[in-house]
């Protein structure tokens, strides 16, 4: 399948619409009444099973059945996104999905009355700081909004949401915002439908803007990291150039930075009166239900709800793309371009072509730019994605460029596969090809809960009829060649944005002031009576189950005796085969580098481009990986092409044609990944500096081949150690229907002397280091700055994983921990922030410590002297690890290991010496826990721990004198974490 990138930004969309005349013949829509009188749509051969309900009200309920696990995935959505904020007020409709999770006028208050007055003077405070020019009497407003919020504070009890849902054992609680749409996620045990429906529907009736200026400060700190991420402005900027007369491009949904500083209270009242309307709103869940009866429950909570006229602004439509239009940005990363082409909205006809055309380009496997850009590695990388919201979508082609290689010459290498599509230069076999593709994408997409409830999200919110979007690949596998070139010359021209991302400094970056907000009261001790009322109910049992693993995974051997351990797929025809060797990284570093050449190399047979043909017409999708311990050789497809597969990859394997020049650009590759790889701050913080506070210089990731090393290696070399792999012990792992064809297809294609095996060479121990005392920083442009404190524990004990887990929820872990309301809640100092026990992951290695904060630098003082406040302090709250306890057990109880996962659990399971499912021993020791078991885990394992200090920031904001005081600050090169050498010149 396609690999997707930036995917915090955008999702590719597999399934899409197109509204055709024939398409009522594939997948006809019926009504149908159930038993209670409430009618429902359904469509015919729909492989989901939807039940889409329209209540009175206007409502719609899209029910989906999942019995795979007793869970639920719950969207409540409404049609209501960015693109409608007014100008003057951008970022409302984001800034307005945080404050829904602030309670009600009976949810997250002691006295709403009186809570109620100092709401509205703090409004009218806001409408005053708004229209206020003089910068000193508008800074006297925001005083005065700072003393009387902290007064409210006293009323409000901060969380209560999301304890309730997390007391349900709910996970994935969120919610996120777009062009339009806002939505709201929970994952539930599907024995609490009731209490989630009962608090859901209370949820949405009232908005109540409490303890808004800290929130607001906390979506200030996501603006920053915006400002942060070079890709999202890289983003913007294509939008901009697309949409100039857009809200898709004169807006975007976080927002301006003087909006943001600048909001009216009122203007998202209306904003929520305007389109949080049941018939504007959607509620989804797919899962372990029982239609009828949830039905009547979705009904009783929401059926009364006051339908109102929903007006959706309409805007002018933009005029053609005469010309290309070129922009820029700058950032601390390496350099890329965007290239796109505006197309038509989502439902129209052009979205089934461009999706085609897309995939023709780019799957990760056959596509043009994958064979003719990445695999002769004409560029460090490329690929494409497609975009459809409701008015307009595009089609976007990107690119980052070798050592020496310039963003025009990858714009022109990336037009000319387009401009191959346009002459009709690509096999006949490639569209049926694509469509096949997409269709077992589509297969795995419904296997899982949660993307089919997303699929169904995209159909809402783009007033699609769900048999069309399900007609989707009925309609694309009639398209002709002839019609692919004739729209691809009448889409494609001149008409594109090219946005370049260079590396150099950004003249456009906000900073502001630390506004010096006082910390509000979280009254943690208190409940509303709503939560005392909600805390009564009681829900059905639900029990967990425990797997026998000895017995869920069962096991053969092929005809040489080599061993098969397999689990039957009783959903559809998918299969992956596994070759598992017990050897990694660890134990032969050239492994891992012959594994990523093999990709590059044809055979005696197949060049490398028509190689990947091969695999991709049949569908079949193969790798050869490695870990720091393990070496994966397999395929995954339909279960018809596995002995295709098999026999393709066996040939693979035992005929790759070693090839100097692929493996000179090979090196080349490496290296200019490397010096684009230290240009991400993410990059640096979590493996770079986080490798070096554990192990220092004796690393796993400095551990490296240095240039000269890599150009002495010949293509020989790493062809005959693929080879070799197959001289080594190994294993098989089966996943599949029919595991008597694919013995027989072993017994055919990988026919070996196991008794002839090989042992593997020794694995390599790499010593983790003690912690304390050491600041290790990273000067990196960036508004915000980030900290990690990482403190090395005891070695790992199983008797441990029970209380860790514990801690992890009451403490560091989610919405309504102690940090989390402390550091962002309380004192508005981050945005993320959270502390977490981690387990070691083999025995024998030690657990770790670490509490992380991401803010403004100017903020970071106080954030590090809050969060190692609370790691010497636990606040103790008896009702708080009480919901944390009852949320954890549920999560356990709800939790079904199954399919190919049952196997892959058990493999790191016996990594920490495990042999048998130990969730029942994990479950039962957290049932008689107390709060005082947890403060003993605190003062045992947190309090006093020696850390060593990551930070990564922009030199010039930093506090060192505040630094100082947590130990010796290093300002490390970022060349010495990963061990890179200054400059990685290529060949001439």
């Amino acid at each position: 399948m396609k690999k997707v990138l930036l995917s915090s930004i955008f999702s590719l969309l597999f399934l899409v619409s197109c509204k055709t005349s024939s398409e009522k013949e594939i997948y006809s829509s019926t009504t149908v009444t159930d038993a209670n009188g409430f009618s429902y749509e359904t469509v015919k051969d729909d492989p989901t099973g939807l039940r889409l309900y329209t209540l009175e009200n206007g409502l719609k309920v899209y029910l989906g059945k999942n019995t795979e696990e007793p869970k639920i995935q719950t969207l409540i959505a409404v049609r209501a996104g960015s693109k409608y904020d007014p100008a003057d007020n951008t970022g409302l409709a984001h800034y307005l999905e945080h404050m829904v999770f602030k309670g009600t006028d009976k949810i997250g208050t002691q006295d709403f009355e009186k809570e109620n007055v100092l709401l509205k003077e703090i409004s009218n405070l806001y409408e005053a700081h708004k229209t206020e020019k003089d910068t000193i009497k508008k800074r006297e407003i925001y005083k005065k909004i700072d003393s009387v919020s902290l007064k409210a504070s006293n009323i409000a009890i901060a969380n209560e949401y999301d304890k309730m849902v997390g007391s349900l054992g709910a996970e994935d609680t969120n919610a996120f915002t777009s062009n339009e749409q806002t939505v709201y996620v929970n994952k539930i045990p599907s024995n609490e439908v009731d209490k989630w429906l009962r608090v859901e529907s209370e949820r949405f009736k009232t908005l109540v803007l409490r303890l808004f200026h800290t929130e607001l400060e906390a979506v200030y700190e996501e603006f920053n990291r915006g400002q942060d991420s070079d890709g999202r402005k890289q983003y913007y900027a294509v939008l901009e150039g697309l949409y100039p007369n857009h809200p898709y491009g004169t807006q975007s949904t976080i927002g301006k930075s003087e909006h943001l500083k600048n909001p009216s209270m009122e203007a998202i009242h209306n904003y929520f009166e305007t389109y949080y309307v049941p018939n504007n709103m959607a509620v989804i869940m797919v899962g372990d239900i029982d239609f009828d009866e949830t039905i009547k429950k979705v009904n009783t909570a929401f059926g009364d709800y006051e339908k109102k006229e929903v007006t959706h602004p309409t805007f002018p439509e933009e005029a053609p793309l005469a010309n290309s239009i070129k922009k820029e940005v700058y950032g601390p990363t390496a350099e890329s371009i965007y290239v796109a082409f505006r197309t038509k909205g989502k439902g129209d006809k052009q979205e089934v072509m461009v999706t085609l055309i897309d995939y023709m380009l780019a799957n990760s496997s056959a596509g043009l730019i994958d064979l003719n850009l990445n695999q002769k590695q004409m560029v460090q990388n490329a690929s494409s994605y497609t975009n459809f919201d409701n008015d307009y979508g595009f089609h976007l082609l990107y690119g980052m460029p070798k050592q020496g290689q310039t963003l025009d010459e990858v714009r022109d290498l990336l037009l000319e596969q387009l401009d191959k599509i346009k002459k009709g230069e690509f096999e006949d076999w490639l569209l049926g090809a694509v469509v096949n593709d997409l269709r077992l994408s589509k297969i795995k997409s419904f296997e899982k809960s949660s993307s089919t409830a997303y699929e169904y999200l995209d159909a809402f919110i783009g007033f699609q009829d769900w048999n069309n979007r399900l007609s989707m690949l009925d309609e694309m596998k009639k398209i002709t060649k002839e019609e692919v070139v004739a729209f691809a010359n009448e889409l494609y021209g001149d008409n594109y944005v090219e946005v370049h991302k260079i590396k150099g400094e950004d003249k456009n970056i906000v900073k502001v002031q630390n506004p010096g907000i006082t910390p509000i009261k979280l009254n943690r001790d208190k409940e509303s009576n709503f939560l005392k009322e909600f805390n009564s109910v009681s829900s059905p049992n639900l029990k967990p189950q425990y797997i026998d693993y000895k017995s869920a995974i069962k096991e053969t051997k092929t005809k040489n005796d080599l061993k098969i351990s397999y689990i039957d797929n009783p959903n559809n025809d998918i299969f992956n085969l596994n070759i598992i060797l017990d050897m990694g990284k660890d134990n032969d570093p050239m492994v891992s580098l012959a594994a990523g050449y093999l990709d590059y190399l044809g055979t005696d047979k197949y060049s490398p481009e028509q190689l990947k043909q091969e695999f991709y017409k049949i569908g079949i999708n193969y790798y050869v990986n490695t870990a720091n311990d393990k070496t994966y050789v397999g395929i995954s497809g339909l279960k018809e092409n596995l002995n295709a597969g098999l026999e393709l990859l066996e040939h693979l394997w035992g005929n790759a044609v070693p090839d100097q020049e692929s493996y000179d650009k090979y090196v080349d590759k490496i290296l200019k990944g490397r010096q684009d790889s230290k240009t991400q701050k993410g990059n640096i913080f979590w493996n770079g500096l986080m490798s070096y506070s554990k192990y220092g210089n004796e690393s796993r990731l400095r551990d490296i081949y240095t240039m000269s090393q890599l150009r002495a290696i010949t293509p020989k070399e790493l062809v005959e150690k693929v080879k070799e792999l197959k001289e080594y012990k190994q294993r098989i792992f089966y996943y599949g229907k029919d595991v008597n064809k694919a013995i027989a297809s072993l017994d055919k294609n990988h026919a070996i002397n196991v008794s002839a095996l090989k042992d593997y060479p020794e694995r390599k121990k790499y010593t983790e280091k003690e912690t304390g005392g050491n600041v290790y920083f990273v000067d990196y442009d960036m508004v915000q700055s980030e900290m990690l404190l990482l403190a090395k524990g005891a070695e790992f004990d199983a008797k441990k994983m029970a209380i860790s887990r514990l801690f992890n929820t009451y403490f560091g872990s989610g919405l309504s921990s102690i940090v989390f309301q402390e550091i962002r809640e309380s004192k508005s100092l981050a945005y993320s922030a959270f502390s977490s026990y981690n387990n070691a992951r083999e025995k024998g290695d030690s657990d770790y410590v670490m509490a992380y904060v991401g803010t403004q630098a100017n903020k970071l003082p106080e954030a590090v002297d809050a969060m190692m406040e609370l790691m010497t302090n636990m606040p103790e709250a008896e009702e708080q690890f009480n919901q944390a306890k009852e949320a954890t057990l549920k999560k356990i109880a709800a939790q079904r290991i199954t399919k190919s996962n049952i196997f892959w659990t058990y493999e790191s399971l016996k990594k920490r010496g495990f042999d048998n499912d130990n969730r029942e021993e994990l479950y039962n020791a957290i049932k008689d826990m107390t709060l005082s078991d947890l403060k003993t885990f605190f003062n045992s394992n947190i309090k006093g721990e020696n850390y060593n200090v990551m930070v990564i920031g922009n030199k010039k904001d930093i506090d060192f004198k505040a630094l100082k005081k947590l130990g010796k600050v290093q300002e490390m090169d970022v060349d010495k974490l990963f061990n890179y050498e200054k400059s990685a010149p290529v060949k001439g």
